[in-house]
């Protein structure tokens, strides 16, 4: 969202925070000053203004609790009424300034708007209720003191002096509260015009009825206990909020003081009831509760009132064993909809799609609320047992697939929605709210990767291993910056002589808390968070510097050869752009020769790869970089297509050449291997085998043509020392 411009002249950064809070505060003097009491200029009331709208933006920005940012709006609503701010546009204009421009000015611009939006309702909330609060205090202070001199006056002018009962009846006449007078027995003696229009206007409705006949369904419980305590003398006042029934049945919502007056001698005599009408300022509170826990676009609740409801569901009580059952739902390929029809046709579809999920849970303790998106959560709760609670989970998830699978129609089209969900079941106290969500957001997600369109339930295993591996997965970055990546190297023999012909370059991964992880744990990480790209470019450079070295420590003699390194190159890299420039930068730094380097790629990577993909695998074979083909036979790719690939290596994958570890080998397997061992030789192509762990597999194996093999009969992966000490035996 882009702000206004910057005032001429200003000194201040353009749009920084300051800047903005400085024009945020003369937006807000310029709305209230005309209706404020003060000496001030408006520009000394501007700089009056601006510490408070600071505490409004770190609310804002949830630099604090969500207790302290309430208590900071709070606080701002009392300092407008210590301004002298009390006219009654003073608070209206105030929240209009909020709702309109605190987000524009001091919003977080990496925060969703949503969220932002949310938290500047509860804000506004906070700041009426800290105005009134303020104005109540100040109004009843200032009321009460006028009414006990009121009614003081009001003795002395029956005693002796008429003109005390007139400036009595200017007072309790005026006054912008209700006052009303009853003795001790409850009858009501006397009433201002403002009390008598709070109840209907006919003073008949409320002269001559008793206190006690003002019970409400609503009273607090304690409310009839502090009234007896003060008629007995034992407390001198009360304060409390209360509701009345006016005549006509109407609710009329109170700040209600009662204050016992005693006679000289210091006994109880009457009591005075000061009335504050405040049921339009809870109308408002009311209100903004409302755009506080409710979705704006469907009117389902929020994340903020769905929290409160599984905290309370999740709540042990005592006598009661309470369970809850939780569906996690995430729309199916809702994105597209939005790219292909438009927000605006997404937000009618979630309409539509609140008011079915509405629908399906209308018994007693299930509610449904929308946590953003396309996400929305039912939950249901109860005290049965924790077979019927499932039970009532899986009816309930079973009801909203039912309600998704009706097409919806937007502007003429028929559209198709499904949805994943994911479903939590328990006891109340085992678990925490955050933990629940979490859970069934994993859950969710395992729906989802089964296919969609259905619902699983939760499982502590499975949620154990995806929360394994997202930590593992944002440990990555730091892990490659904090060296905790190492190599193994597992040598490549040359079947004809059993002499070591290279080694393959193995990433391995030390983990502070996990230990030693091999690739199959953290590769498919890196490739979908695309760190990939760095760590295999680490790889080969580490691969190429310890080759090099094998080199330079290699001592001539009959074998001249040097050896070469295989790494492997993941999907991610081939489609790097910068794959040719950094093997050449490699290269070149190690001082290695092209010759002396193979890199692997897998036979699934290339099906179907065009020439744009195969363009950089050429380059670096016209270079002298051997390519290898890695777990040949797995990818269902048509053997014609290895014509055009440009690659001189065949890796055999290993379950070809499982069934030759026994005696007699396997026939088939027998027959495939060489096949494929002849086609490879007519194309000029040597051939690796993968997984040899026998003898007599690896004899069958060199009968049959391969080239090369490794494999745990040779070694298992270890350090480059140990690959070093087997080809130097080989060298002598």
């Amino acid at each position: 969202m882009k702000l206004p411009s910057q005032a001429t002249g200003s000194t201040a950064e353009p749009n920084c925070l300051e800047d903005r809070l400085q024009r945020f505060a003369t937006i807000w003097s310029r709305a209230i000053f005309p209706v404020t009491a003060t000496s001030l200029t408006r520009a000394e009331f501007e700089q009056h203004l601006l510490p408070l709208a600071r505490r409004l933006s770190d609310a804002l920005h949830a630099r604090l609790s969500g207790t302290a940012a309430n208590a900071a709006a709070q606080a701002v609503g009392a300092a407008l009424v210590d301004a002298h701010c009390t006219d009654p546009d003073a608070l209206s204009r105030t929240l209009g300034v909020v709702d309109a421009y605190l987000v524009l000015y001091c919003g977080n611009a990496q925060e969703p708007a949503e969220d932002s939006r949310a938290r500047c309702a509860r804000l506004q909330h906070a700041i009426a209720a800290g105005y009134a609060l303020a104005l109540r205090e100040r109004t009843l202070s200032e009321q009460e003191a006028i009414a006990r001199s009121a009614l003081a006056a009001r003795s002395d002018a029956m005693e002796a002096l008429h003109a005390t009962e007139t400036r009595f009846r200017a007072v309790f006449e005026g006054a912008a509260i209700g006052i009303g007078i009853a003795d001790l027995d409850g009858n009501v003696l006397e009433v201002n015009d403002t009390l008598t229009r709070m109840f209907g206007g006919l003073e008949h409705h409320v002269r001559g009825r008793k206190v006690n006949e003002w019970v409400h369904p609503e009273d607090r419980p304690n409310v009839w206990d502090l009234h007896e305590e003060l008629i007995r003398g034992e407390r001198e006042h009360f304060r409390i909020e209360k509701p009345f029934y006016r005549n006509d049945g109407t609710v009329l919502w109170t700040n209600l003081t009662v204050s016992l007056l005693r006679d000289p001698e210091g006994r109880p005599k009457y009591q005075l009831a000061l009335i504050e009408d405040t049921t339009e300022r809870r109308l408002l509170n009311l209100r903004l509760r409302y755009e506080a826990t409710h979705d704006a676009l469907t009117g389902l609740p929020n994340r903020t009132l769905f929290f409160e409801r599984l905290e309370k569901a999740l709540a042990l009580t005592a006598g009661e064993r309470n369970r809850f059952g939780l569906c996690y739902l995430d729309l199916d390929g809702f994105k597209a909809i939005n790219d292909s029809l438009g927000h605006a046709a997404g937000d009618r579809l979630l309409v539509e799609i609140a008011d079915r999920l509405q629908s399906c849970a209308t018994a007693p303790g299930e509610m449904v609320a929308r946590l953003g998106g396309d996400e929305f959560v039912a939950l249901t709760t109860g005290s049965e047992s924790a077979g019927d609670t499932a039970h009532e989970t899986r009816e309930l998830a079973g009801r909203i697939l039912g309600a998704l699978a009706t097409p919806v129609m937007l502007d003429g089209r028929e559209i198709r929605v499904r949805g994943s969900i994911g479903i939590v079941e328990g006891a109340a106290g085992e678990r925490t709210p955050a933990e629940v969500l979490r859970s069934a957001d994993i859950t969710m997600y395992r729906a989802k990767s089964a296919g969609g369109n259905r619902y699983e339930f939760a499982d502590p295993e499975a949620d154990a291993r995806a929360i394994t591996r997202h930590g593992l997965t944002t440990a990555l970055p730091a892990a490659l910056e904090r060296g905790e990546f190492f190599i193994e190297y597992q040598p490549l023999v040359h079947l004809g002589d059993g002499s070591v012909h290279g080694a393959e370059a193995l990433v391995r991964w030390c983990h502070p808390q996990h230990g030693v992880l091999g690739p199959d744990r953290f590769i498919p990480l890196a490739e979908h968070t695309g760190l990939i790209v760095p760590l295999g470019r680490w790889v080969l450079q580490e691969a190429a510097r310890q080759a090099r070295f094998w080199q330079d420590q290699r001592p001539a003699g009959r074998d001249a050869r040097p050896l070469r390194i295989n790494v492997n190159l993941s999907p991610a890299q081939l489609h790097h752009p910068g794959l040719v420039a950094d093997t050449v930068d490699v290269l070149e730094r190690s001082g290695l020769e092209p010759g002396a380097l193979c890199l692997e790629v897998t036979e699934s990577a290339l099906i179907g790869a065009d020439e744009d993909l195969l363009k950089p695998l050429r380059q670096l074979a016209e270079m002298g970089v051997d390519i290898a083909l890695d777990d040949f036979g797995t990818g269902y790719s048509n053997l014609a297509n290895l014509r055009r690939l440009p690659v001189s290596i065949l890796k055999l994958d290993r379950s070809f050449t499982q069934g030759m570890q026994q005696h007699p080998a396997d026939p088939v397997d027998i027959k495939i291997v060489e096949g494929i061992v002849a086609l490879a030789h007519s194309l000029e192509l040597t051939v690796t085998v993968e997984g040899v762990e026998t003898g007599a597999q690896a004899e069958q194996l060199r009968e049959l043509g391969c080239d090369t093999a490794q494999g745990w009969y040779y070694a298992r992966p270890g350090p480059p020392d140990r690959l070093h000490a087997l080809s130097l035996a080989d060298a002598v």
